[in-house]
């Protein structure tokens, strides 16, 4: 499939509010928190404003010898003001490296070690309680985005820094580094460029425009350190959309902000969009105003689809979802109506977008893949990440020849083409259906649970771990009906929702739950 060549539209992340500024500079930036960096903003302001705040940080990380090339790693704790360092970083030719919030001390440092003494942006929490000591040997210079420490340099001691010009961006250079979800380990750090970046932008583009032709209001709540924000931001800044970004997924506070500014997109990773199911029943209708709800990370259970559809008071309300991973990008896509049958396969992720994505599945057995013996999926896009930083060995031996990309999931493609997903390949159990699939059914035949997630135990025989609404006990007998028709499994073990391991984009560690429910079961 020959894959189209990006154009040089919406990948220069320094100059990305400047442009947006001078195109629209009354829309407005609308945030639920303080942005550590620049308190005295506020939570509403002005896209240049916004503009002017990022060349005046730019300029202050190059009044600390930042320079064109040179990578700057930003660890902090959660806020919109990563994403807005991360501008500033690429405005004068730096390569922002992005680590989570939620990540451990020894993983941060591991990563920087990776980075090769970059700079370290952070905070007085991170630096004297998460990050070791160790992160000081390992960085060029450590700035503090407020207050002040021994050996770091305060970004408010620079307010006023003599103004910069942006660098010009070599396209073909390193642009953006982000780290993967980390569910299996360590997470790998991800190379993007800005010939990458646009790739992508422009995917998100051509889809969004004949969903949503008109100007909306977007809410995103995605992860300040993923590169999706940024290829949702670039997407809503340069179509002049006003834009609320949203740190705290808490039901009762989204609803506040819902019901207030009306959002007509919804973009959040899927683990949220759970949550908010019960924003559908809320007295406010804060979902009602939305005209399409997006989420590219993981496949959607088909009740949360269905009750966040039915929530919209909108004519034709769509629910947009992309499967792909920070590797690739999205890679596959379809759209579902309020219309969707409550019994449609989940594990249905959708097509390829025409002259952008390819894809395939290749037989694990010489047998051709299908719902009962699914291949390895494997994917092809313009918007595809150039290696791993510090493990190119790494990264050649995962890339595929022809430049496919082996995805680590298996499934199976339908004779009209589209890809359904059934585990990933590290979570297959044997003489077990798809672990999502049993997923998918006992969260459609159970309103009681918020989440259900199907592991082994530490004989490798499935285990149910469930949480239920309000943390109310399990309904035995509903449970034991729903499982009638799925292979057997264990008796279910109810955790708490908070107890559940998670990645920075909300993902559940299934390999650390697995660790902690043996470690439960030696301790019986």
């Amino acid at each position: 499939m020959l894959l189209q060549r990006p154009t040089s539209r919406g990948g220069r992340l320094g100059t990305l509010l400047d442009e947006a500024a001078a195109r629209h500079p009354a829309n407005v930036l609308i945030l639920d928190h303080d942005l550590d960096v620049a308190p005295e903003l506020g939570r509403r302001a002005t896209i240049a404003e916004v503009a002017d705040l990022v060349a005046d940080l730019a300029s202050r990380l190059w009044a600390t010898g930042v320079r064109p090339g040179h990578r700057v790693v930003v660890h902090k704790s959660d806020g919109f003001d990563i994403t807005l360092l991360a501008l500033a970083a690429a405005r004068i030719g730096a390569v922002p490296v992005l680590l989570s919030a939620a990540l451990d001390g020894p993983t941060v440092l591991a990563l920087l070690r990776r980075a090769g003494n970059p700079t370290l942006v952070t905070d007085r929490v991170k630096l004297d309680g998460d990050l070791p000591p160790a992160v000081l040997a390992e960085a060029e210079r450590v700035l503090l985005v407020s207050g002040s420490s021994p050996g770091a340099v305060g970004l408010a001691d620079l307010a006023g820094a003599e103004r910069v010009a942006p660098v010009a961006e070599d396209p073909g250079a390193p642009a953006l580094i982000t780290h993967t979800s980390g569910t299996t380990g360590v997470p790998k750090l991800a190379v993007q460029t800005g010939v990458t970046l646009r790739a992508r932008y422009q995917l998100h583009a051509r889809a969004l425009a004949p969903l949503v032709p008109g100007r909306e209001t977007i809410a995103l709540h995605i992860s300040f350190v993923h590169s999706r924000m940024v290829s949702m931001l670039s997407l809503a800044l340069r179509r002049g959309f006003p834009v609320v970004v949203l740190s705290d997924e808490d039901p009762e506070h989204i609803a506040d902000h819902f019901a207030r500014f009306r959002p007509g997109i919804v973009e959040a990773h899927p683990n949220s969009f759970m949550d908010w199911e019960a924003l559908a029943d809320h007295p406010r209708r804060p979902l009602a105003g939305v005209r399409l709800f997006s989420s590219t990370f993981d496949a959607l259970h088909p009740r949360t689809v269905r009750r966040l559809l039915g929530a919209s008071s909108r004519r034709a309300p769509l629910f947009g979802q992309m499967y792909g991973q920070t590797e690739s990008g999205p890679a596959v896509g379809r759209v579902f109506t309020r219309y969707r049958s409550p019994h449609a396969d989940g594990r249905c992720v959708g097509f390829p977008f025409t002259g952008m994505t390819a894809v395939r599945v290749l037989s694990r057995n010489g047998r051709t893949p299908s719902a009962a013996d699914p291949g390895h999926i494997e994917v092809r896009t313009k918007g595809h990440f150039v290696t791993y930083l510090g493990e190119r060995e790494r990264y050649e031996q995962m890339a595929a020849p022809g430049g496919w990309w082996r995805m680590g999931d298996v499934g199976y493609r339908t004779r009209w083409g589209c890809l359904h997903v059934l585990d990933r390949e590290v979570d297959v159990i044997d003489d077990f259906c798809s672990t999502l699939e049993a997923e998918d059914r006992l969260l459609g035949s159970l309103e009681q649970l918020s989440e259900v997630i199907i592991v082994r135990d530490g004989t490798g025989a499935p285990v149910p771990v469930v949480c239920t609404r309000g943390d109310v006990p399990l309904d035995v007998g509903a449970w034991r009906e729903a499982v009638g028709c799925l292979p057997p499994m264990a008796e279910p073990v109810q955790w708490r929702a908070e107890e559940l391991p998670k990645t920075a984009t909300m993902k559940i560690k299934r390999r650390e739950l697995e660790r902690i429910l043996a470690e439960r079961q030696r301790a019986l």
